[in-house]
């Protein structure tokens, strides 16, 4: 058993005077025990202090040795129970001392130190020896050393503190246990076998894995969550597989995008059909009625000939019809590219269709221009009837022509429309006529309109224009 376990360390510091803790003279110990006092005036006294007592000390006189006070700082840690020393043998109880009123401390005299209780001139009863407890040392006056105060203290318990930060600490470690065998462990896993076996294993998990990339890795889970775990080689082609479009939905997605693309296309084919087209024959019909009549004013011949000599394309004559204020000139032929696409009027030459000129003095003028499109000359001429006028101004004469009837609808066979006299319009003899026709219904060419009309007026260019085109 060392010293400290006895406890009579404690029990030797506990003897020693410490002015930091010896009460002050006339007041009680800081354990509220009665200040013992000292012997009766005109008793011998010991020796002054620093003296070495002439034999061995008396021990205490009531129970176990003490150590100090209880509110000494230095004595155990806040929270620690005082340790008790374990005494080699019990002294005999002794008598307490008398009890006096508080005073001045008396001096100290020299003389044997005389244990509590007993009395001057009679010698000391010899107690038990301690065999434990050795001697204290004798001290010098004043205050004790600053050693004594800076004494180690021993615990024995673990701080309230300290146990919940245990406690703490080994909830936190079982909780990161318990996560990371949970989670999945990245990285291939090893496979079992003989060396063939691992290659294949560490090549799977190796350069394939890496040639995947990102795709392989797990997604992060939100909080709370599991991390999901990574697809195996069969899930992901089936995930992959499930996530390709069907055959329908490729096929109805190709039909799609050709309607969409055939339905732009006849889009751009309706505009340019029905309006650049008109531009551009406009443009066309302006220009050649503008080159003809720059030519008319400065020729001096006569402008009057034959069918025929004009040669297919070429402008010979200008229509105007004030109803349906349409001007345009009119070209030998009825040629589709050369002449109507153009914006002009087409005059029927040629056999078995060869129809008269407006200055024959006999015959059937006819002519063709589209209703639809490409200038659209006669788009409107359903809309004449009797009485309504065309004139056709050539170099030298203005003819103009009078509404007599129309024929709705004929099939594009029935070329009898063009006879010098014909059969339907209601003339009755040979004369000077002029006959115009066109497609119907509108942007077909299933069938042919009619509108017949007889020379009316017939004037000089040198007299200025008729009276159709000054009236309106």
């Amino acid at each position: 058993m060392s010293y400290e376990d006895t406890g009579q360390f404690e029990v030797a510091v506990g003897q020693l005077a410490d002015p930091l803790n010896d009460p002050l003279p006339g007041r009680a110990p800081a354990g509220g025990s009665t200040p013992q006092q000292g012997p009766p005036q005109g008793a011998p006294q010991g020796p002054a202090h620093g003296a070495a007592p002439p034999g061995p000390q008396q021990g205490p006189t009531q129970g176990p040795p003490q150590g100090p006070a209880p509110g000494s700082p230095w004595f155990r840690a806040p929270g620690r129970a005082p340790q008790q020393p374990e005494p080699a043998s019990a002294p005999p109880p002794m008598a307490p001392p008398p009890v006096t009123a508080p005073g001045p401390a008396p001096a100290p005299a020299s003389g044997p130190v005389m244990a509590p209780g007993t009395t001057p001139g009679t010698a000391p009863a010899p107690a038990a020896p301690a065999a434990a407890v050795p001697s204290p040392e004798p001290r010098a006056s004043g205050p004790a050393p600053d050693e004594t105060a800076q004494l180690p203290q021993f615990t024995d318990t673990v701080p309230i503190e300290a146990a919940q930060a245990a406690e703490a600490a080994q909830a936190g470690a079982a909780a990161t246990a318990a996560t990371s065998a949970a989670a999945p462990t990245p990285g291939p896993v090893p496979a079992e076998g003989g060396r063939a076996a691992r290659r294949k294993a560490a090549a799977r998990g190796g350069h394939r894995a890496r040639g995947r990339g990102a795709a392989a890795a797990p997604a992060p889970a939100a909080d709370g969550e599991q991390p999901a775990a990574p697809l195996s080689r069969v899930e992901a082609r089936r995930a992959a597989k499930a996530a390709k479009d069907s055959p329908a939905v490729v096929i109805s997605r190709i039909v799609g995008e050709l309607f969409i693309t055939v339905g732009v296309v006849m889009l751009l084919f309706v505009t340019y059909q029905l309006w650049w087209t008109n531009v551009r024959a406009h443009a066309q019909a302006n220009s050649a009625s503008h080159n003809l009549e720059q030519q008319w004013d400065n020729s001096t011949g006569d402008g009057s000939r034959d069918a025929g000599t004009f040669s297919p394309g070429q402008g010979f004559a200008i229509m105007y019809i004030p109803k349906l204020d349409v001007k345009a000139p009119i070209a030998q032929g009825v040629s589709t590219t050369k002449v109507l696409n153009k914006g002009m009027i087409g005059h029927y030459d040629g056999e078995p269709t060869n129809t008269a000129m407006p200055w024959d003095k006999t015959g059937n003028f006819a002519v063709a221009a589209h209703r639809n499109t490409h200038g659209e000359p006669f788009r409107y001429i359903n809309r004449l009837v009797p009485g309504d006028k065309v004139v056709v101004e050539t170099s030298t004469t203005y003819y103009t022509y009078t509404v007599t009837s129309s024929l709705a609808t004929t099939p594009p066979s029935n070329i009898s429309v063009l006879d010098p006299v014909p059969p339907g319009s209601g003339f009755t003899g040979p004369g000077r006529y002029i006959t115009l026709t066109t497609c119907t219904p509108e942007f077909t060419s299933t069938n042919r309109l009619i509108v017949w009309g007889k020379l009316t007026e017939e004037r000089a260019r040198s007299k200025g224009k008729p009276d159709a085109l000054v009236n309106g």
